[in-house]
């Protein structure tokens, strides 16, 4: 089972979520700093923001203990480290003055990755937003696409150079729907499906504007990207019927669902939004954002297409051949975290993605939650992990076979780190990490992993 001579074997990770220094250096507030540092119970649910009333402030203290970091990539043999930039560690108010020890640590941080012969990929934009421009409206402020895009800039500038690969945004779909709609991450609001729409409207004119800078700024020839999250689906056979009624359905957005993959790559890819979609919004949908002047902006030329799969539903073709939902089987298989396992996805996915907007494609996270722990003998035994990757891995070989331009697979995520609103409570990392102590300890997936890399795939 041999992948292509050219494919990338990596991993990824996410600046809040690993690198701490939270207050330190000259770096500034981001909405997760202020987030996960409220811990009074949110008014609505009498929850707290975070379980156990974890925050990011230290999270692997990636910061100081990069190079160490780098070293143990580096063992497990990862070709490509796909990490996000901290926005406010580069600017600290999100517009204005640029903090040189952010650009150090970055520079420090791609010196130590290409030293040890691994490939910086760089995503732009993971979630945490500066609270300075939170407080000015966020991203219904009008001018916020650019001055998103004039941040581009500033880190194109530092460091395109040695940089070949970057992404504007990850998972704007997760951003604006769960912080800006369900309120339950930050900035915790919760607005109208119109006022909504405006939101999406700014971001993805944000990644289209962050584009034109990164091609007008980058130093040598760049590959240019974006990283969502698409709405996964998968056939319940592979009966011609049920393949199609799963691909209609990962682009229907004929319900008033803001997750429909189309609301979001459609006007990045084609141009357009998606008219089942504005004629199920109806009133709510707002005119004056389809207009074709921001239309033209948003509707970059892109390189590849980034996208993130963990989990998918199972679709089948009825009577009349219309796509219809499958039930998981009762008792199904679930991580940690309680997502079906699908490694389906991997095959169909990929397959549905570039038949509609024929872009190569880039795995930039797949992976599971497990409970982990050190056991006695001092190493992390997580089997199920090692079964989960070689199942998903086995269906990408799969779309590759039949003809689609995989570039690689970026596991999601190289260490445990913070989860989000979940805290420390999930680990998906191929290293172990002692919150305590900062120990690592590279876990029996992380051994497996570099099998698997040294063989290109070979030994699944």
């Amino acid at each position: 089972m041999k992948f292509p001579n050219n494919f990338v074997w990596g991993a990824a990770s996410a600046a809040y979520q690993i690198e701490g220094a939270s207050f330190e250096d000259g770096k500034g507030l981001s909405i997760w700093d202020v987030h996960t540092n409220d811990t009074h119970p949110d008014p609505i649910t009498g929850i707290s923001n975070i379980k156990n009333n974890d925050n990011g402030n230290i999270a692997c203290d990636h910061y100081h203990r990069y190079r160490e970091d780098v070293a143990l990539m580096k063992k497990i043999g990862i070709k490509a480290y796909r990490f996000s930039l901290s926005w406010t560690r580069i600017i600290p108010d999100g517009q204005g003055a640029v903090n040189q020890k952010g650009i150090d640590f970055y520079n420090n941080l791609i010196d130590e990755l290409l030293a040890a012969g691994i490939e910086p990929y760089i995503t732009l934009f993971h979630w945490d937003f500066p609270q300075k421009l939170q407080e000015i409206g966020g991203w219904s402020h009008p001018d916020m696409p650019r001055i998103f895009a004039d941040y581009v800039q500033v880190a194109v500038e530092a460091f395109s150079d040695r940089v070949k690969y970057w992404m504007t945004l990850n998972e704007p779909q997760c951003h604006i729907i769960v912080g800006h709609v369900d309120g339950k991450c930050a900035p915790k609001l919760r607005v109208s499906p119109k006022e909504a729409f405006y939101l999406i409207h700014s971001i993805l004119k944000a990644h289209g504007l962050g584009v034109q800078r990164i091609r007008q700024y980058a130093k040598q020839n760049v590959q240019v990207g974006i990283a969502p999250n698409p709405s996964a689906f998968y056939p319940y056979s592979d009966n011609p019927d049920d393949q199609l009624a799963a691909q209609e359905k990962a682009f229907t957005a004929d319900s008033r669902n803001l997750w429909a993959t189309t609301w979001w790559l459609d006007p990045l890819l084609l141009g357009h939004y998606p008219e089942d979609g504005i004629e199920a919004y109806g009133s709510d949908f707002p005119q004056e954002i389809n207009n074709p002047e921001d239309l033209a902006i948003i509707n970059q030329s892109l390189d590849f297409l980034g996208c993130n799969f963990y989990t998918g539903a199972c679709v089948r073709a009825d009577n009349k051949g219309m796509p219809v939902i499958v039930d998981p089987k009762i008792g199904y298989d679930r991580t940690a975290f309680k997502w079906e396992v699908t490694p389906r996805i991997l095959q169909y996915m990929p397959i549905f993605l570039y038949n509609r907007y024929h872009l190569p494609i880039l795995i930039t996270e797949n992976g599971l939650s497990l409970s982990d722990w050190v056991s006695l003998d001092g190493k992390v035994h997580d089997p199920n992990r090692i079964d989960y990757m070689q199942r998903y891995l086995r269906e990408l070989k799969k779309a590759i076979d039949r003809g689609v331009p995989v570039l690689g697979y970026l596991t999601w995520s190289i260490m445990d780190n913070f989860e989000w609103n979940d805290g420390y409570g999930e680990r998906f990392g191929l290293i172990h990490v002692d919150y305590g102590t900062q120990k690592r300890t590279i876990k029996d997936s992380g051994y497996w992993y570099n099998k698997i890399i040294e063989s290109n795939g070979k030994s699944l």
